[in-house]
């Protein structure tokens, strides 16, 4: 080959490189928020909620779900779902923590099951600013609230929670920040200066000091299961942890996973 061939492909390479790099960092946003992807198989509620709007910092009005529970109480389980899928893909959760005597508040984000907006990371952050206000102004303080991230959601809890005392957080299958999530995916793109929304979880578990359960796949291929160990592995005292032999992202809601949450509620007295 000579080196005028052997530069010309050379040239070609780089010049695909480069529109890859720049189609990833045009789409990043698309590609990270995927509100229409039905992921879970929706169940029937056998609970009774009400529908509820809360409204953001922008104006838009996020559609949730809220259930009180039939004995009056003040512990309220505030949830923030994953980056897919609208809160009905959540409905069999609400049904198996509905067991607790608590009250349950489930939100979507903005662009998801409806909601208008447009998903950053300072957005997701003040959407669930709104949904944490919403409770204020019913009488709940964050001492009797019982954080739940799910995926994407745990950094969003970890925000929130975080140099503040809540009654208990619970991560399921968090990342210790979206950049190494990035370079988990995409480990050919220069990620570190191309992510917009970095979620740095890894940075802020250290100022949490509320009781923490985390949950994490050990074959998770999404969020890879050394994360939610470092997460865990870096959170402060008390925590607990339900490290399951699974291939996927999210743990399967069965008794061996409720018998743990049985232990973490009574730890945090999240069932008087």
């Amino acid at each position: 080959m000579n080196i005028s061939l052997f530069l010309k492909i050379i040239g070609i390479i780089i010049v695909i490189y480069l529109i890859i790099v720049f189609y990833v960092y045009s789409k990043q946003r698309s590609l990270l928020y995927v509100p229409n992807i039905d992921n879970y198989d929706d169940e029937t509620l056998i609970i009774d909620v009400n529908e509820v709007f809360i409204e953001n910092s922008d104006g838009n009005k996020l559609r949730s779900v809220f259930y009180e529970s039939p004995k009056t109480t003040k512990n309220t389980l505030l949830m923030f779902h994953g980056n897919a899928g609208p809160i009905e893909n959540r409905f069999y959760k609400l049904n198996k923590l509905s067991k607790y005597n608590q009250n349950i508040l489930l939100i979507s984000w903005r662009s998801y099951s409806g909601n208008e907006g447009s998903p950053t990371e300072a957005g997701l952050y003040d959407d669930a600013k709104s949904a944490l206000k919403w409770l204020e102004d019913k009488g709940y303080e964050s001492k009797d609230i019982i954080v739940y991230g799910e995926s994407l959601g745990t950094a969003v809890s970890i925000e929130i929670t975080q140099n503040k005392a809540f009654k208990g957080i619970i991560l399921e299958a968090p990342f210790t920040s979206m950049v190494d999530a990035a370079k988990f995916h995409y480990p050919y793109l220069p990620v570190s200066w191309m992510l917009k929304d970095r979620y740095m979880s890894k940075d802020k578990i250290k100022n949490i000091n509320t009781p923490l359960f985390v949950m994490h796949a050990k074959g998770d291929s999404i969020v890879p299961f050394w994360m939610g160990e470092k997460m865990y592995e870096l959170a402060n005292e008390p925590k607990m942890n339900y490290f399951i032999d699974e291939n996927e992202h999210l743990v399967t809601y069965d008794d061996e996973l409720m018998k743990k949450m049985d232990n973490f509620y009574k730890l945090i007295g999240g069932n008087e």
